[in-house]
């Protein structure tokens, strides 16, 4: 599938805390809180690594949250970055009724409020200058939520609730992650709001046949917290997070040792959290023969469970025959079972024929994207070949 990038698509974390029963609040009028100090540093630094963090209406009136960065040296690092100190807040509305005196309005950092099309009058009338007000189409559909997003430069938005609008993203395949803290004890309220509520006519594409990846598990105090890798259902859009990790497999391409009779080749292997997992380049350290993904892939340990959701991005279309090896790379990605392949373009034939490089991947069940956009980077490492293919 060949897609220009999408400039409308962060990557997405649902962070939240509940009980063992699965509550993230009682009935109660005031807050329960279920995290322990350790685990709101661990969500302020969280908060200070995103650029946006956004919650509902209910979560607004119910918790009346800053959503800010509270330690100062995170605060500090993020301006010495050139980042505001806060990252942008943002609401999702579906109709009006915010206070005046909500918490949020005197904090600091730029605020966004995104609400159904036939709101947006009554709430930029009511707000004021308090926040920017933007209209998401007859409803709070959450792909044109992450469209507006990206159009004012968000490329993680981190998500913290309420139980509605987590539901609203997970069914619409649009989490790479989720980070649940775990509290030891039970609500034991049937009328307390539920983490995730079933919604009605959606479906979860994290059913028991499409699991979640286990990513990590972390003692903090009493409480556990748990990552996982949610699954997308849009893997074969480009986001503006693949063309960042492909124009860094392209600067290590510009790493290759010359060669006359190979191309010069970058990958990068990232797990569903954007957590680089290995690099290589062609014919690095000194092997004149090792193709960049097979370098990547020598790198790490093939029983890690993050391949199963990860990404590799290489800049040339993953090999199908080689000669010098017994296995190309797209059988090597293939029994490393990563399920997503991206690629800036495809082998020429100069090599090889009829690359099937593609093919095989995707008969396997991989997922493979191109950014074409990218591609002329890609090849003008290698013009001293492109000029003879």
């Amino acid at each position: 599938m060949s897609l220009e990038p999408h400039p409308a698509r962060p990557s997405v974390l649902i962070s939240a805390a509940m009980s063992v029963d699965g509550h993230i609040d009682d009935a109660a009028p005031e807050r329960l809180l279920l995290s322990s100090p350790e685990d709101f540093d661990r969500v302020d630094a969280l908060r200070a690594a995103y650029d946006a963090i956004l919650v509902g209406a209910g979560t607004l009136r119910a918790d009346d949250p800053r959503l800010e960065v509270r330690d100062e040296a995170r605060r500090a690092a993020r301006v010495a970055r050139g980042l505001p100190e806060h990252p942008l807040k943002v609401a999702l509305v579906g109709h009006g009724g915010l206070a005046a005196d909500l918490r949020l309005w005197q904090s600091g950092g730029a605020k966004l409020v995104l609400a159904p099309d036939a709101a947006v009058a009554g709430l930029r009338a009511e707000l004021g200058e308090r926040a920017e007000v933007v209209g998401t189409g007859a409803g709070l559909d959450p792909a044109r939520v992450l469209d507006a997003l990206a159009a004012r430069g968000v490329r993680r938005l981190m998500v913290e609730g309420g139980g509605a609008i987590q539901s609203l993203f997970l069914t619409a395949g649009l989490v790479d992650e989720i980070q649940l803290a775990l509290a030891p004890f039970f609500v034991g309220d049937a009328a307390a709001p539920r983490f995730a509520p079933p919604v009605a006519g959606a479906v979860f594409p994290q059913d028991a046949a499409h699991r979640m990846t286990l990513l990590g598990a972390q003692s903090l105090g009493d409480l556990v917290v748990l990552r996982y890798a949610a699954r997308r259902a849009d893997a074969s859009r480009v986001t503006t997070a693949d063309v960042d990790r492909m124009r860094l497999a392209i600067e290590l391409s510009r790493e290759c040792p010359a060669s006359e009779t190979a191309y010069s080749v970058g990958a990068v292997i990232v797990a569903a959290d954007g957590t680089e997992i290995a690099c290589g380049f062609s014919r690095e350290g000194g092997d004149d023969k090792v193709h960049a993904e097979e370098s990547a892939l020598g790198k790490i340990d093939l029983t890690d469970p993050r391949l199963r959701t990860a990404t590799i991005y290489s800049t040339l279309e993953p090999c199908s025959v080689r000669a010098s090896r017994p296995h190309p790379c797209a059988e090597l990605i293939r029994a490393a079972g990563i399920g997503r392949v991206v690629l800036a373009w495809r082998e020429p034939a100069l090599f090889v024929a009829d690359c099937q490089g593609v093919e095989l991947l995707e008969q396997a069940g991989a997922t493979v994207v191109e950014i074409p956009a990218l591609a002329e980077e890609a090849r003008a490492v290698n013009a001293h070949l492109v000029s003879r293919s």
